[in-house]
């Protein structure tokens, strides 16, 4: 066994023992960031393309973790308008801060899909998600209340 002793100033260390410490909590504070930064990545938001079939819009809404029922309430072709007049303002406003870009689809026919959420936060029954689809990839989608006082809001829980 080798035992190793050696004098040093009271000042000295101190100071050392002071940039340990410094190290040590910039060390943990850098691990700290890069763990927040991964939790950020890993609650991206699923992919909006390659929704061919049921399974698919049932998973698209269960990665923003709604619980829907196993078939659409209804399902609708609609045309989205060539021109939009100022009532659409909200509605593209609320799909616009999803990602959602309806005026690049203007004109064009797309359909619509109604599932009913059977875990809405709150408890609220019949509460509805629906997916706007063109060609295999969702273009918009919200989450309402059909109700009389109802809401409306994106496809993200509250």
């Amino acid at each position: 066994m080798l035992i190793v002793t050696a004098k040093m100033p009271r000042r000295k260390l101190t100071l050392g023992v002071a940039v340990a410490a410094l190290l040590c909590c910039c060390a943990i504070a850098l691990n700290f960031g890069q763990a927040v930064g991964r939790e950020v990545s890993a609650s991206t938001l699923p992919s909006p393309k390659g929704i061919k079939d049921n399974q698919d819009r049932i998973d698209y809404l269960s990665a923003y973790g709604w619980q829907v029922s196993e078939e659409p309430l209804s399902t609708q072709e609609l045309l989205i308008p060539q021109e939009m007049d100022d009532s659409y303002t909200e509605y593209l406003a609320l799909q616009n801060g999803q990602g959602f870009d309806l005026q690049k689809y203007a004109g064009k026919r797309v359909k619509r899909y109604t599932y009913e959420i059977l875990n809405y936060p709150t408890g609220e029954t019949g509460v509805q998600a629906n997916l706007l689809i063109c060609k295999n990839t969702v273009i918009g989608g919200e989450v309402l209340s059909p109700q009389l006082d109802g809401f409306l809001h994106g496809l993200a829980m509250p």
